[in-house]
């Protein structure tokens, strides 16, 4: 079971980085526009629904997975220091805002700002999500492409 919620949040991460590329993208793109549109909404909230199922996931694994250790000079360890404090809180930032941002977008009522919030706050949730993912090129962290 264990093995399967890795290889879950491990391929969710790519239909979650998809989206806030997408609304990234969307909101980039509706810059000039007149309207936020029933599109424009769904696309905000699929992306916060992919990261809040991402984080559930996530939580599941931090509380039953080995690499989760919380042995003495745990912070001098780069492996453990990264699963057990740095890539949760770093993620768990970067999903408060999205959520923030979306919230914002909603209860502003001027759309060029609701575009500009979810362009700026996506974009840095996009930044901080890319440097706390343990990919496969940082070897120490024993990370995956699924």
């Amino acid at each position: 079971m264990h093995g399967f919620l890795v290889h879950l949040h491990s391929g969710l991460r790519w239909v979650a980085l998809m989206l806030l590329v997408y609304a990234i993208l969307n909101a980039v793109s509706a810059r000039n526009s007149n309207e936020y549109t029933k599109k424009d909404k769904m696309i905000n909230l699929f992306t916060m629904v992919s990261l809040h199922l991402q984080l559930v996931l996530g939580f599941i694994l931090y509380f039953t997975s080995l690499k989760v250790i919380f042995s003495e000079g745990w912070m001098k360890n780069p492996s453990q220091r990264f699963y057990n404090l740095e890539h949760i809180s770093i993620m768990i930032l970067a999903i408060a805002l999205v959520t923030f941002a979306r919230g914002k977008a909603e209860r502003s009522n001027d759309v060029a700002a609701k575009h500009k919030k979810i362009r700026i706050w996506y974009t840095v949730a996009l930044l901080l999500i890319l440097i706390s993912i343990p990919w496969p090129f940082r070897a120490n962290l024993g990370g995956a492409w699924f």
